[in-house]
């Protein structure tokens, strides 16, 4: 079964980007020329995605707004001349069907997939970090989320990606440990939320690209709240893994981060050098700065 809906969480206060996500949602902010949430977006859509489900929280109407169509603005561009940009504008609003589900309260990762659950209904989906930017693939690689729906197609159960991590940033991310490892891929024995270093069962970190069956969301639902109250996906895999089969992917491609502020600054320069628009000066521009200390 092609899989055909994706899951965008975007319901976070994003706390590690004040002031400036005071008054926009950290979804919003743009890489280069883009808000983050978009290359997400188009990723998914890239994978053959038709219908994508945002999980929003209160203060990110802008969201909504970005991908919906805005009339005035193409009027002005439409009777400026400015056609570049017109196109553009319509093509954001034309990428995919979009709904929206507003997650009431902090309580978790966990729980902003849960609230996707009527949407979803029983076919497999995607879940997509909006912080986590997976670069486009050259035209001869199969993309991240098309290795995650090889491993569906194949084995019929959840599959996520996982990246390995050096030892100071194990403890950021969840860890699984795997059966072995054949052709980058695992099948997950457990996983364990944020451990300390010396109790990690591997160096492999989940990285915010996730195929789930609709077993998550029972599992989901049996998962008791943890500390502040928030529901943690890393217990569902387990229960998933316990009771059936969840897969790891051991994806050896980039993926940049935006949730952290010298992470952004490492991914807009990756990306800006990745555009053949841009690749060329700003390599002039990086390298004059340096020069100049």
């Amino acid at each position: 079964m092609k899989v055909r809906t994706a899951v965008l969480p975007a319901a976070g206060l994003g706390t590690r980007f004040l002031p400036a996500t005071k008054s926009q949602p950290k979804e919003m902010i743009p890489v280069i020329d883009k808000p983050a949430i978009q290359y997400a977006v188009e990723e998914a859509v890239r994978a053959g995605v038709e219908d994508i489900l945002i999980v929003t929280s209160r203060g990110k109407v802008t969201v909504e707004d970005h991908f919906d169509r805005s009339l005035e603005l193409e009027h002005h561009l439409e009777k400026a001349g400015k056609t570049e940009y017109l196109e553009q504008v319509r093509a954001v609003a034309d990428l995919a069907e979009f709904h929206y589900v507003r997650q009431k309260e902090p309580r978790g990762f966990g729980h902003a997939v849960l609230v996707a659950k009527k949407h979803v209904g029983t076919d497999p989906f995607y879940v997509l970090v909006p912080d986590e930017i997976v670069p486009e693939p050259r035209l001869d690689e199969a993309s991240l989320l098309d290795k995650l729906a090889e491993i569906y197609e194949r084995e019929g159960a959840s599959a996520i990606a996982v990246v390995e991590v050096p030892d100071e940033d194990v403890s950021a991310y969840g860890i699984v440990a795997t059966d072995d490892v054949v052709e980058n891929v695992g099948r997950i024995r457990s996983m364990v939320e944020k451990p300390p270093v010396r109790e990690a069962p591997s160096r492999l970190a989940a990285r915010g690209r996730y195929l789930f069956t609709p077993e998550i969301f029972d599992a989901l639902e049996k998962t008791s709240e943890g500390v502040g109250g928030e529901i943690q996906l890393t217990d569902a895999i387990n229960e998933v893994a316990e009771q059936g089969a969840v897969y790891a992917y051991i994806h050896d491609g980039p993926i940049f981060d935006v949730g952290k502020t010298l992470d952004y600054l490492r991914t807009t320069v990756e990306l800006a050098l990745r555009r053949d628009d841009l690749s060329g000066p700003f390599r002039d521009f990086l390298r004059e700065a340096l020069e100049r200390g």
